[in-house]
């Protein structure tokens, strides 16, 4: 195990909150593993590259020998987290956060260490309590307190709803770090009025209070909002080597080198290299954003998806042309709904997302654009449907 001073360089280096230094060198020099915790909520079935940050931090930890926890908040996901929002969250169904943790925990072990992670569900605990519980946990915090909560502050001088049930999320949350016994717990940056409710509600237990280790939140694609699922900004784990690759392609250049930094290991000299070239205009910010996107494409789909989507990129985007490698649909009926024909055969969600995609000049024919919601098409072998930027399909009839 690296000395304590050495570990606390590397722990905190892209982070944006610790409090405290000191505490954290304290326990490091204690000279054992540290509990480290780290909680999800499962809100939706899949981890983007907003997650990936804080998963490489915890990795960090890992590889240290530190020990990390990653809650699956299965209970708390049907409260629905506060943090960031104007109003009241939707409450998920138990089957439904069941379904996204399990989803949640295989895929977070694309970065963390399988050996070195211990899973906790969190309704593990929380589902056990009695309101004589839930009461004497609310005791222990004050509503003053959490109304410094700067969206709580918010929402409420301007005689917006606030539920009982977004204050009660803070502390289940800190009662996860009480059970666990956490020593730090690490998450993005939106976190940090939670993680410091924790620490309060750990002192009213007994323990000593976490270390906070908060990170930078990424923007999405847009290059404007938080990355997320609900903006359809995001990167997910799971998405296929040609989407990743071209999604990363299309983040507007002033994300590179944030990217870079906080998604990939490329060490920081060649970074700080590649941001002085990119203002000096020494090189073109496209070839580094192609060398990002290669990397990450990579780490999440190994070294030949990363060439292959890099290749259908150049020649899709550069040169024009088909993909070489397109899935083909077998279409049953000559004649069909656009709609019909995304949704039974191009993997479209619903209809109402394929209308959508439709009337924003996304769906293409062969090389007609189709704008008409309610259209129908004669399809015949060989028809090329293109979806968005990225998707292509060949129609075998």
């Amino acid at each position: 195990m690296e000395v304590p001073e050495k570990q606390l360089q590397i722990l905190k280096r892209n982070s944006v909150s610790l409090i405290s230094e000191e505490e954290l060198i304290e326990r490091l020099k204690l000279g054992r593993p540290l509990r480290v915790k780290l909680g999800v909520d499962p809100s939706r079935p899949d981890l983007h590259l907003g997650h990936a940050v804080v998963l490489r931090k915890l990795r960090e930890f890992q590889d240290l020998g530190h020990h990390v926890i990653l809650i699956i908040g299965d209970f708390t996901a049907r409260i629905g987290d506060p943090s960031g929002r104007s109003k009241t969250r939707p409450m998920l169904s138990k089957e439904e956060a069941k379904q996204n943790a399990i989803t949640y925990s295989q895929q977070a072990f694309k970065i963390l260490d399988r050996d070195k992670t211990e899973i906790k569900f969190n309704s593990e605990w929380l589902d056990g309590m009695s309101f004589e519980d839930v009461i004497r946990l609310s005791a222990k915090y004050t509503v003053a307190r959490m109304l410094e909560r700067n969206d709580f502050e918010k929402r409420y001088k301007n005689n917006e709803p606030i539920s009982i049930a977004e204050f009660l999320y803070p502390l289940a949350q800190a009662y996860d770090s009480v059970v666990v016994k956490a020593d730090v717990e690490i998450g993005g940056d939106d976190q940090f009025f939670n993680f410091v409710v924790a620490r309060k509600i750990q002192e009213e237990y007994g323990l000593q209070p976490q270390v906070i280790l908060t990170m930078p939140l990424i923007e999405g694609t847009d290059g404007n909002l938080k990355m997320s699922k609900s903006y359809g900004n995001y990167v997910a784990f799971e998405d296929p080597p040609e989407e990743m690759f071209g999604k990363l392609m299309s983040i507007p250049d002033t994300l590179i080198i944030k990217y870079m930094r906080l998604l990939t290991d490329i060490p920081e000299e060649r970074i700080l290299q590649y941001e002085r070239d990119i203002k000096s205009r020494k090189i073109n910010p496209r070839d580094v954003k192609m060398l990002l996107a290669f990397e990450i494409t990579r780490f999440f789909h190994g070294e030949e998806a990363a060439v292959r989507a890099r290749e259908n990129f150049i020649k899709v985007f550069r040169k024009k042309e088909l993909p070489s490698e397109i899935p083909e649909i077998k279409v049953k009926e000559s004649e069909l709904s656009l709609v019909d024909l995304m949704v039974k055969y191009a993997n479209i969600s619903s209809k109402s997302e394929a209308r959508r995609l439709i009337s924003q000049g996304g769906v293409r024919l062969n090389n007609t654009v189709i704008k008409d919601i309610h259209a129908k098409v004669a399809v015949s072998n060989g028809d090329i449907l293109r979806i968005g930027k990225r998707r292509f399909f060949k129609i075998s009839c």
